[in-house]
């Protein structure tokens, strides 16, 4: 049994077609099935029934989805925790960041800050903020670098978890053009078909800033879900494939609306500014931790 193999699982689950999940998993149709096909042998049932609209989980692959959610979560983290014990001397510093943020703030946003030569190692944990808050919790990192919004309770006692803030960001409604350049779905005016959302699930951070923005919650209300992920990229994929409207953080959509793959689905009244922000850890500190800390805040260590 391979791990790969339960990423597979998991990504033709949500996705529902073997292309876009082989594209998400960044190997081939061909070789992505195969390892589908390798870890219905090794389960000894189908776990999912393939036909002209996608894939669809037997009964046996909705049994099945939780714990390989389960085992991969618990594998992962073992793997961190061991790797950590062996790398705790030489790493000089831990960051958690969310999805969406690893791939587009952090590597410049480091930059700015830190002189990777004079470093050492740098580790960087890329989660879902569920995933970010439970390995903060844990002491495993430094900092965790993540959005926020004020209407969105703390996960983390202020009295105990300093933060910064080291950008800012905006939640804006995108969904895909259609010939004439027009948003294909609408949220304003009279729209010729209800509006479709795309939504991020509950292990998303971002997801919980839209449940918890009065103006936006009430739209959403009114809104059909049509898909559901913890990743802004999948859902920034769906939303330029036209199944519906994301709110996308700009800071990783914004390549896609310059070159007009994405267009604004609605009033700036339903756009969300929010803050990056970077969470110190009060248990997980070093030289470098505190470097850094310093540099951003002017502080000393506390």
């Amino acid at each position: 049994m391979d791990l790969d193999w339960l990423k597979d699982f998991s990504a033709l689950a949500e996705l529902k077609s073997f292309s876009r999940a082989a594209d998400a998993r960044n190997v081939t149709q061909p070789a992505f099935s195969r390892r589908i096909r390798a870890l219905e042998d090794w389960i000894g049932t189908p776990l999912f029934v393939r036909g002209a609209q996608g894939a669809s989980l037997t009964s046996a692959g909705q049994h099945f989805e939780p714990l390989a959610a389960d085992l991969v979560r618990s594998l992962e983290r073992a793997q961190r925790d061991t790797r950590s014990v062996g790398e705790r001397d030489n790493v000089a510093l831990s960051i958690a960041a969310t999805h969406a943020l690893s791939f587009t703030f952090f590597p410049g946003w480091i930059r700015q800050h830190l002189r990777f030569e004079a470093l050492g190692a740098v580790s960087l944990i890329s989660e879902s903020m569920e995933g970010c808050e439970q390995i903060m919790l844990g002491g495993e990192v430094h900092f965790l670098l993540c959005h926020y919004h004020e209407e969105v309770p703390a996960r983390f006692e202020p009295d105990r978890f300093q933060s910064h803030r080291v950008g800012d960001d905006c939640l804006v409604p995108l969904c895909a053009p259609g010939s004439d350049g027009r948003p294909i779905w609408s949220l304003g005016g009279e729209p010729t078909q209800p509006a479709r959302l795309l939504a991020y699930s509950r292990a998303s951070g971002l997801g919980r800033i839209l449940a918890a923005h009065q103006a936006v919650r009430s739209t959403i209300a009114n809104m059909q879900t049509g898909f559901t992920s913890h990743l802004a990229a999948t859902l920034m994929t769906m939303a330029r494939e036209g199944h519906g409207i994301a709110w996308l953080p700009l800071t990783l959509a914004k390549e896609e609306v310059e070159h007009g793959r994405l267009v604004r689905a609605g009033p700036e009244q339903l756009d969300i500014p929010i803050e990056i922000r970077l969470i110190r850890s009060p248990d997980c500190r070093n030289a470098v931790a505190n470097q850094l800390w310093h540099s951003l805040t002017g502080e000393g260590d506390a």
